[in-house]
């Protein structure tokens, strides 16, 4: 049995401006795909033997099989809709050329310890790449400027070949590998057009500020582009700092230099998911949700939460805007894998892994940890949606710049979020209601400006299940606010599934029924809504408090890949990994500024 809970409680409308990117809500569509994908053409996914091109990696996005290096042939059930294939900067296509019997790379000490078949030596090669990229020093020896602009070339060819206006799109992209004292400070680079310079490398600076004034001047030179940071849970406490990479004071001119460039963040992917953390927000129940707890490529515990975490970056953001008239932190979300084999790892029962022969293989992954990785902390995770009026690269790149994104953690939720002081009579039960929200409020990634104290503004939250995947378990809405330069949060689950109530003693939903079959690993269709939707004022507004406000939508228990791989295995899942993942997608936030 499935209902619907509207939550609407009562406040008078108020006069207000209303902050928003101008868009159609004719014809749009949802559109899932990623923004950070990885081919042999980076330094350590050819190390880990994989042979996949860019163009490998597209035809397989749009549907195509493609080979795992340890043989298995993996193939999505659905095409992705875009994708951006994003090698690391450093060191692109360079790797590959050691293979290449008369290319002088090939005749290097170095080509022969990563392409050794002994994995010990293999490992050992890699380290000096790991080094050369932790200390922004480059390996002179295979840094020839011709091969970077050669491999680039190829690189925008692939993607311009790979591009089919209204059917598939993809867009030309990079990573640059910024990682000081092993803190990942990485950001992907997309480009909106069909061509793009040579991209800044960490050999260039290890400095995002420095990334951005580069940014700022191939823009004006007629290149559209922005940059997405990944993996802030890894950062160790930097990628959400109170200071900028000198140690000195954020300012106004910081602050829109920042969003200027990185309108969005990733927020979950293989590699773990960097929404919050239990430290972070101990009375929010689902914050313990896909957290890695060590480094990559090392045994050292993430120690430094602050800072790490987009819903801290968040409050952070009210904080300075509080206290300093500005906020470095007004970025919208979305989801990506950080693949490093062309393949998305998005689907628990064909998971694939992150990076070849390191972790491509149920064996391998449920391993006890080495001192290289824990791989069985990794995740089946995620992917970028948008609001489209089509499938191309302008209309998927001006979403991703109003921040009308969203990010999920591999299922196909669909998700609607609006907010207004004028939202009377719109009802998602109903035809049209979309336009109207448009018309009377700011959907995700926009903002609202109170003009005068009356009351609080309504929002408008829809959600759909993957019709592929399992029902949904709940809507929340996280709310963050600042008094005087100090911040809160609180999360409110305003739509759920089930006849379900709240225990009088902790004020939490009761939780959704597990239906789980762990012999079938299928998960029974008798819980959870099809779809889910609210109309929703916030009890404890203030018209003086600067807030943000984002969604979280759950599903309802399903196995996770590990039970997968066990069950390939012939054995019994590792009693201290979870057997079953709550799947989710989280909203780009909506402001309030008064």
């Amino acid at each position: 049995m499935t209902s619907i809970k509207f939550a609407l409680l009562s406040g008078a409308c108020m006069g207000a401006a209303l902050i928003s990117m101008p868009v159609s809500s004719q014809g749009q569509k949802a559109l899932f795909g990623e923004l950070h994908m990885h081919t042999s053409w980076s330094f350590d996914a050819y190390i880990f033997r994989v042979r996949a091109s860019p163009a490998d990696a597209y035809n397989f996005a749009k549907g195509g099989p493609l080979k795992h290096p340890l043989g298995k042939t993996y193939q999505l059930s659905r095409p992705l809709d875009f994708l951006a294939v994003t090698d690391h900067a450093a060191y692109m296509g360079a790797i590959p050329k050691m293979a290449e019997e008369n290319h002088p790379y090939s005749k290097l000490s170095l080509a022969k310890s990563i392409l050794d078949p002994d994995p010990e030596i293999m490992i050992e090669g890699f380290q000096e790449f790991i080094l050369s990229i932790g200390s922004g020093k480059a390996i002179e020896e295979i840094s020839d400027i011709n091969i970077q602009r050669e491999t680039w070339g190829q690189m925008i060819k692939a993607a311009n070949d790979a591009y089919e206006p209204g059917k598939f799109t993809s867009l030309i992209g990079f990573e640059w590998t910024s990682s000081p004292d092993d803190e990942n400070l990485h950001r992907n680079v997309i480009f909106k057009g069909d061509s793009a310079p040579l991209p800044f490398t960490i050999f260039d600076s290890d400095k995002p500020e420095d990334l951005w004034t580069w940014m700022d001047t191939v823009r004006a030179q007629g290149h559209e582009l922005l940059a997405i940071p990944h993996n802030g849970n890894l950062s160790d406490g930097r990628m959400f700092e109170k200071q900028d990479s000198w140690d000195r004071p954020l300012t106004a001119g910081y602050a829109d230099q920042r969003m200027r460039n990185e309108p969005l963040v990733e927020v979950t992917q293989v590699k773990g998911t960097s929404e919050t953390h239990p430290f972070l927000s101990p009375n929010d129940e689902f914050a313990d949700f896909e957290i890695l707890t060590y480094r990559i490529a090392s045994k050292d515990p993430l120690s430094k939460h602050a800072g790490s975490y987009v819903r801290d970056a968040y409050r952070t953001g009210l904080e300075f805007q509080d206290t300093m008239g500005f906020n470095p932190y007004k970025f919208g979300l979305i989801g990506s894998t950080d693949s490093h084999t062309g393949i998305s790892p998005i689907e628990e029962d064909k998971y694939s892994g992150k990076i070849g022969v390191a972790d491509g293989s149920p064996a391998q992954r449920l391993q006890v940890p080495s001192a290289f990785m824990d791989n069985r902390q990794f995740s089946a995770s995620g992917l970028a949606a948008i609001w489209a009026t089509e499938n191309t690269r302008e209309a998927i790149y001006d979403a991703l710049e109003r921040k009308e994104t969203w990010a999920t953690s591999g299922p196909r939720i669909s998700l609607r979020f609006f907010a207004g002081f004028d939202m009377d009579g719109i009802d998602p039960a109903t035809n049209g209601w979309v336009g109207k929200a448009y018309s009377r409020g700011v959907p995700m990634g926009g903002e609202l400006k109170a003009s005068s104290a009356a009351g609080p503004p309504t929002f408008v939250v829809w959600a759909l299940k993957d019709v592929e995947g399992a029902k949904l378990d709940r809507i929340q809405i996280v709310k963050g606010w600042s008094t005087e330069g100090v911040s809160q949060e609180k999360v409110f689950d305003v739509a759920w599934s089930g006849d379900r109530r709240f225990d009088p003693e902790t004020g939490m939903l009761s939780p959704v029924t597990s239906s789980v079959d762990y012999k079938t690993l299928k998960t029974s269709p008798e819980y959870g809504a099809v779809q889910l939707q609210a109309v929703w004022q916030d009890p404890e507004f203030n018209v003086a408090e600067n807030a943000f406000y984002y969604v979280r939508v759950l599903e309802v228990p399903t196995a996770r890949w590990n039970m997968y791989d066990a069950r390939e295995l012939g054995i019994e899942n590792p009693p201290d990994l979870p057997q079953t993942i709550q799947e989710r997608a989280y909203s780009s936030p909506i402001w309030y500024s008064w």
